[in-house]
């Protein structure tokens, strides 16, 4: 079992920045790949950004350049750095962490941290 906690969100202006963070509890976290997701009012949650064990790193166009995925296995967490946010980024932010072993699949979810980018 893993436990997932989201901080780190708030409102900022355009062009600022934010850490988020995903703190995970349970065993083996830094076998999993984790992965950030959002959800703005009225649309589909989307990916935005993953890191897998290996440390290798992928995320949607929108936010290359922008956005930066870390892990840090010895605090077992895992961040979101957004930096030159735009108003679009506005939504609610989801840590995910994904394992497969064995064709045996276990997912979990945290419970969400808000980022409102508002001037």
């Amino acid at each position: 079992q893993v436990q997932l906690v989201e901080s780190g969100g708030g409102l900022v202006q355009p062009g600022e920045s934010l850490r988020l963070s995903c703190a995970a509890s349970g065993s083996a976290f830094s076998t999993y790949t984790v992965g950030w997701y959002r959800q703005a009012p009225g649309k589909q949650r989307e990916f935005v950004a993953g890191i897998s064990s290996g440390g290798n790193t992928n995320y949607i166009d929108s936010v290359k350049g922008r956005f930066t995925i870390s892990r840090d296995s010895a605090k077992n967490t895992v961040y979101l750095q957004m930096n030159s946010l735009k108003p679009e980024d506005t939504a609610v932010y989801y840590c995910n962490a994904l394992r497969i072993i064995v064709g045996v699949s276990s997912v979990y979810w945290g419970q969400g941290t808000q980022v409102t980018v508002s001037s």
